[in-house]
């Protein structure tokens, strides 16, 4: 029989046992299962069937919001105005390559200004004499296509850069990049901004020039050079008045379709793909009209920088006549102050009546940028 001591032991024992099966039963892990969490004083105990699991470890990486999983907005792409107007197009300082023989009342040189960090030349001349008051009026020239490995820039358009420099202008020439010695490929005006960010750049280097009037800035464009011009003047408030020569300026579904089928074989394989390539990506222009009209920059003839001057001969071979008509029923119903001038028998360069539309652009540049 167990004497009264040995009674108290077996008592205590019991009471440690029960003290340490309780504490277990505090440290009981929540189970996995989902539902809030189990005060450890709730008298709730864990269902025997329950397969207790630890909790995971919280994540480190922050979950994300529902903003930040939503579908980012593509970027547009870079023949679109919207995205030609978010670029930067800071030009350089203008630098002397070679000095060139005067022309009649006006020197010459071939100069070179930074566009994406490419070197650039150009033409450039210069009236002899003391500028006026805020310096020479200016005249950016936009050549038309001309195959990039026979182009020279003291070659062709003589008589037209002539016109202008006679008459007190600053003519600057940009030779796009990939054309004589430009770096960087040529890879064509329509489906790539290339060349116009090359005379956006030309513009601003211009601007610079101690005899340069910086707020007056006058464009001229050829052929391809006239749908630089026009995506130029709806780019940027910079240029004042802009003269277009049988430009390449109407919209896209019609440069898709009511132009020509078939590019000359002289255009590189890089130049003649960007029809494909951008129907490849935004559907054709029944399908995408929106896009399409998002790199037309006659959509956007409300908003030209200046008055425009155009020209076009009736037997131009290479660029329809309907092209220039169309921008100038653009402009006038965007209320924008525009000239037409159509030229019967004359070809794509108006040959046969050069002299008079030469002196119409002249007269047009005096009466905007003098």
């Amino acid at each position: 029989m167990a004497t009264i001591d040995s009674k108290k032991w077996i008592l205590l024992a019991l009471a440690a046992a029960a003290l340490i099966l309780s504490g277990c039963a505090m440290l009981s892990p929540v189970p996995a299962t989902g539902g809030s969490l189990v005060d450890a004083g709730s008298s709730e105990s864990i269902p025997p069937s329950a397969t207790v699991t630890p909790s995971p470890l919280p994540s480190l990486t922050p979950t994300p919001s529902a903003t930040a999983t939503e579908t980012p907005t593509p970027t547009p792409h870079p023949m679109t105005i919207a995205a030609m107007r978010s670029g930067s197009y800071p030009g350089s300082d203008l630098q002397i390559i070679e000095q060139l023989p005067n022309g009649s009342n006006y020197e010459r040189m071939i100069v070179s200004y930074l566009s994406e960090g490419l070197r650039i030349n150009a033409l450039m001349t210069i009236p002899f004499g003391d500028p006026p008051e805020g310096g020479w009026p200016v005249i950016v020239f936009n050549h038309g296509y001309i195959p990039p490995d026979v182009y020279r820039p003291t070659e062709r358009y003589i008589a037209y850069v002539d016109g202008f420099a006679r008459s007190g202008y600053i003519v600057l020439r940009p030779d796009y990049r990939g054309h004589a010695d430009s770096e960087g490929e040529a890879r064509g005006a329509y489906g790539r901004p290339d060349y116009t960010i090359d005379v956006l750049n030309a513009v601003a280097s211009i601007q610079r020039h101690p005899l340069a009037n910086p707020e007056r800035i006058g464009m001229w464009g050829h052929s391809m050079g006239g749908h630089i011009t026009l995506r130029v003047m709806v780019t940027t408030q910079t240029v004042k008045a802009g003269v277009i020569w049988a430009g390449v300026v109407a919209s896209y579904p019609d440069l898709m379709y009511n132009w020509r089928a078939t590019p000359p074989a002289s255009i590189s394989r890089s130049a003649r793909s960007w029809r494909a390539e951008l129907i490849d990506t935004y559907g054709d222009p029944a399908a995408n009209p929106d896009f399409w009209a998002s790199i037309s920059p006659i959509s956007y003839a409300e908003d030209l920088s200046g008055p425009l001057q155009l020209h076009h001969g009736e037997e131009d071979e290479s660029v329809p006549l309907a092209f220039s008509e169309s921008l100038y029923q653009a402009a006038l119903a965007a209320g924008q102050e525009v000239e037409f001038f159509a030229y019967p028998g004359n070809d794509h360069n108006l040959s046969q009546s050069f002299s008079a539309a030469m002196q119409r652009s002249i007269d047009f540049f005096d009466r905007h940028l003098k």
